[in-house]
């Protein structure tokens, strides 16, 4: 009677826990089926600027210890630059201020090998500039060679350089995150053609910071390249979407 009765206990606490078991089934089945299913893609958006001026600066700059000599040798200089520039038809010309720079020593410390040593060298740098803006930007790189030549060849060789100004990338932010957005979108509703889904709403979004190609590199920007040309800029920003998926 006794052995009848353990079984019978030992029955009801299988079928308990078969009870048990089978509502842990079926909650974890209804959670499995009621799951979010998203789709996480990325959408890239470019666009070149064209810069709006270009500026050629044309720096002259001596050493010496003597700065009144210095300071009539750099004027001297400039003298006949402008001169130059003028002759060419380069008529509105900003020319800097003279920049006298006083190392305030006359010696310096160098490695020889063994040891420091102590070697002369000039006290002071003087230093001025000539700058002429131009709209044609894109025959600037080709007029900067052109002075810096004539410059050589007249016994004026100076430290001559073109840059270029740009639009702020603020004014073409608004256009490239809507077209960001749109290929992200393209490459979501790819997926789920291929998955037989339907692409849903989106559940988070998040835009990159638009950088310049060519100037920053990190895993977005690693397939980035800069023009050829230098009056122009390549302005990029990566968008990534998280969609939900319907069947």
């Amino acid at each position: 009677m006794e052995k009848k009765n353990n079984l019978l206990i030992l029955g009801v606490f299988i079928a308990l826990g078969l009870i048990v078991l089978g509502i842990s089934i079926n909650s974890g089945l209804r959670s499995f089926s009621n799951k979010e299913r998203v789709v996480t893609v990325k959408g890239l958006a470019e666009q070149y600027m064209k810069a709006t001026d270009a500026t050629i600066s044309i720096g002259v700059s001596f050493t010496g210890d003597e700065p009144k000599s210095l300071t009539s040798t750099v004027n001297n200089k400039i003298a006949k630059i402008t001169e130059y520039l003028k002759s060419k038809g380069y008529n509105t010309l900003i020319t800097g201020n003279l920049y006298i720079y006083d190392s305030k020593s006359y010696y310096e410390e160098r490695w020889n090998g063994d040891n420091y040593v102590k070697v002369k060298k000039d006290r002071y740098r003087a230093s001025r500039d000539i700058t002429i803006k131009l709209k044609d930007v894109e025959k600037a790189a080709d007029i900067t060679n052109s002075i810096d030549n004539d410059l050589i060849n007249r016994d004026l060789s100076s430290d001559i350089t073109c840059s270029y100004a740009f639009p702020e990338l603020n004014s073409i932010k608004p256009q490239l995150i809507a077209e960001s957005t749109k290929n992200a979108r393209a490459a979501g509703e790819q997926f789920a053609k291929d998955s037989k889904s339907k692409l849903g709403k989106i559940k988070t979004a998040t835009q990159g910071q638009i950088s310049i190609a060519g100037q920053y590199y990190d895993e977005e920007d690693s397939n980035a390249t800069s023009p050829s040309e230098p009056y122009l800029q390549k302005a990029r920003v990566v968008s990534t979407i998280v969609f939900f998926l319907e069947d």
